[in-house]
């Protein structure tokens, strides 16, 4: 049995097991929940039902699993616009803005398919209808909308969240998006510290110079040719800081944040929430917790 099982099975997460929310979870539910899976509550959405064939399959891992097929929406309306883009993952509950995207390399991928009128739920309605309360680690790939899906959780929800991933655009991809610079303004703002940040992007040369320079190539960019790659979106995590005055975060809290730390491979703040645990609350769990965060930082990196 591994630490992470020994935990999850404790008395602490019997009644009220880790929520795992996964928004755009089209390709796959995320890979990183895998140690922690069949302890927890997994909560999905995707509304592009050409990518969501996955999901029967993936459900057997979970202790449950609630997959919605809907769009997820910071409004109130029932139904919502949802643009069907060539490359199903370019799908969005925004219309792609087609004159910034001819500039770059990728452009092609959001041409419009088709307009469907879909079904939308929000996340406070969706956690109901979950049976859960909270949200635990929040993951979310929504093509534009991150920011203000995250905002909808509400302030005591946002603050009780351990984790909270997004996937914002730094160009202009999406009329009316939530861009990066947008999401860190917000999360400073918020008892969060940034995890990990991976900037993603293509090559800016427009779609008209590849029509017509590049015919040979079918209109796209050999292998091997020299074109820097530019910045176009962002892969960022954040960490709820679990800062003295968080008494909205109880012991499982604690628990559950460590295992978070180990999964992301930060053992120095894992080694943190142990010793602030083993303070606030008093219970040798957290003494354990502390040498083990100990060993994985002094362990030969080399073996």
């Amino acid at each position: 049995m591994t630490i992470i099982d020994e935990i999850l099975e404790s008395n602490y997460f019997t009644d009220n097991p880790p929520v795992l929310l996964d928004i755009g979870a089209s390709t796959a539910i995320h890979p990183k929940w895998q140690p922690l899976a069949r302890h927890s509550i997994c909560i999905a959405f995707d509304a592009d039902d050409r990518e969501i064939g996955y999901a029967a399959t993936a459900s057997k891992g979970y202790k449950k699993l609630h997959l919605f097929n809907s769009l997820v929406s910071d409004g109130a309306a029932a139904e919502a616009d949802f643009f069907l883009t060539r490359f199903p993952l370019c799908s969005s509950l925004l219309e792609p803005d087609q004159q910034s995207l001819a500039q770059y390399n990728f452009g092609d991928l959001f041409e419009l398919d088709k307009v469907v009128r879909l079904k939308t739920v929000q996340l406070r309605e969706a956690l109901k209808a979950a049976g859960v309360a909270k949200v635990d680690w929040f993951k979310t790939d929504s093509q534009g909308t991150d920011l203000r899906l995250f905002n909808s959780l509400g302030n005591d929800l946002i603050r009780q969240t351990l984790v909270a991933e997004f996937e914002p655009g730094i160009v202009d991809a999406y009329r009316g998006e939530d861009k990066l610079h947008d999401l860190m303004r917000f999360m400073d703002s918020q008892p969060f510290w940034m995890n990990d940040m991976h900037i993603k992007g293509t090559q800016r040369i427009s779609q008209e110079a590849l029509r017509r320079c590049f015919q040979d190539h079918t209109g796209q960019l050999r292998e091997g040719m020299s074109l820097k790659t530019s910045p176009c979106w962002s892969e960022v995590s954040y960490f709820n800081s679990f800062g003295p005055e968080a008494d909205w975060l109880n012991q499982r809290d604690y628990l559950l944040g460590w295992i978070f730390a180990l999964i992301e491979g930060q053992y120095g703040f894992g080694l943190d929430i142990a010793l602030q645990g083993g303070k606030r609350f008093g219970t040798a769990v957290f003494e354990q917790l502390a040498e083990c965060s100990v060993e994985l930082l002094t362990r030969d990196s080399s073996r």
